[in-house]
């Protein structure tokens, strides 16, 4: 098994591309199961996560090719409609195939998501959505059964808090229902966003993009469509915080600053330069001469959904907070258990206390911090310990790092591209 050694406590100076989005190339790639023919989907990042959805959509019958960022999703034979658990658990947006299989054929059993409390991540929002357009649901051995005869009825959905999934998987489901459905408090994030594009392009009828009221008019007939997945927001978040944590200036390109509005405040609020321009973030903490940076403030946040500061750049966010100067305090709203890093940072020299969904961060000199051996627990996470890494003096040995693989396309290529001493080694 690979480890990441870091040797802490140099600045990052140059140019990073941004990857495309994880969260948004999941969905899309499951919504061409909605008709047959050939799909083109244009900057799909080569990850672990991408390439499990595509071995999920090979086992209902689709059949794909890549070229370099570009794949092509031929879906016009389905063999199959059971996601099986091998695949399932090990990546929870495999439940993003209920939707469009509901609607292409009717039927669909599909694993629940390896480790899944059906309350915890709300599943249970998908499948009540599903009842309310005649879907009928049953769980049993650990898998959703989810029916339909005919085609699914229009009819009004409300979540009773944003669900992106959840929002996902229903938009899925009800273009191809008959009449008309309305989805309220539906989430806003830009990944959705760019899921409603597709959809579009397919023959869909939707409005209210970028809204919270989404009202999606059924059609009969949806037909094979190209789109582009957006830049990935939290790999442009996650090296944002990376250069204010370790000091340097870095040109972020190919990314949408309007899609990280609260990140921005939040930083410059801390003391951080950053300049938003077309498709490009320029990030500069100063750094004077024996390697002094410039100092930050310790700063609050309150993970919330889009446009709220997003709940996967928290973790990074405390990495920064453990160097500022006084006391932050960060609340996680959107999942519990999303504190599982704390304990890692501690073993650095972190000054960390947990009050249930509350940490309380007391800032330190970046001397007083050590690199440490660590092990990550997720995929957020280990990014946060790759930034504490980065930001503390000595050499830090990360272990586990196949989550990072999940969410990230080449992030110790890219900083080393940057300058940081960073490397990959055999376990």
């Amino acid at each position: 098994m690979d480890k990441i050694l870091i040797e802490g406590g140099h600045p990052l100076y140059g140019t990073m591309a941004v990857s495309g989005a994880k969260n948004a190339a999941l969905p899309l790639m499951a919504a061409t199961l909605l008709c047959p023919g050939r799909h083109c989907l244009h900057n799909v990042p080569d990850l672990r996560d991408t390439r499990t959805m595509l071995k999920v959509l090979g086992t209902l019958g689709a059949v794909w090719t890549r070229e370099d960022s570009t794949v092509f999703l031929d879906t016009t034979n389905l063999t199959g409609a059971e996601a099986p658990y091998e695949l399932v658990k090990t990546m929870r947006a495999s439940v993003l195939v209920l939707g469009p299989l509901l609607a292409r054929t009717g039927y669909a059993r599909v694993s629940l998501p390896g480790g899944c409390a059906i309350g915890a991540r709300p599943i249970n929002y998908h499948l009540k959505g599903f009842e309310q357009l005649g879907v009928r649901t049953t769980l049993a051995q650990g898998y959703v059964e989810a029916a339909v005869n005919g085609r699914m009825q229009g009819n009004v959905v409300y979540f009773d808090t944003p669900s992106v999934t959840g929002t996902e998987n229903l938009l899925m489901a009800s273009v191809s229902a008959c009449g008309t459905t309305v989805i309220k408090n539906a989430a806003r994030e830009p990944e959705i966003g760019n899921l409603i594009d597709l959809l579009t392009a397919m023959g869909a009828q939707i409005e209210g993009r970028d809204s919270d009221r989404l009202t999606i008019h059924g059609v009969e007939k949806l037909q094979p469509a190209e789109m582009t997945i957006i830049p990935d927001r939290i790999e442009a978040g996650t090296f944002m915080i990376a250069v204010a944590a370790t000091g340097g200036e870095v040109d972020i390109t190919g990314c949408n600053p309007a899609h990280l509005p609260s990140l921005i405040e939040k930083l410059r609020n801390a003391g951080v330069h950053v300049e938003a321009g077309e498709g490009v973030f320029s990030v500069r903490r100063p750094v004077a001469a024996g390697n002094i940076l410039a100092s930050l403030r310790g700063i609050d946040i309150r993970t919330m959904p889009f446009p709220g500061f997003p709940t996967d750049l928290q973790a990074q966010f405390m990495a920064l907070m453990m160097t500022a100067e006084g006391v932050s305090v960060i609340h996680e709203t959107i999942f519990e258990n999303r504190f599982m890093h704390v304990a890692e940072l501690q073993r650095m020299g972190a000054d960390i206390k947990i009050d249930g969904s509350t940490a309380i961060v007391k800032g330190r000199s970046r001397e007083s911090l050590c690199g440490a051996p660590l092990m990550a627990t997720d995929l957020r996470a280990s990014a946060s310990l790759v930034i504490a890494g980065l930001t503390a003096p000595g050499t830090t040995e990360i272990s586990r790092i196949y989550h990072l693989e999940r969410g990230y396309e080449n992030m110790v290529e890219k900083l080393r591209g940057l300058g940081a001493l960073i490397r990959v080694v055999k376990e």
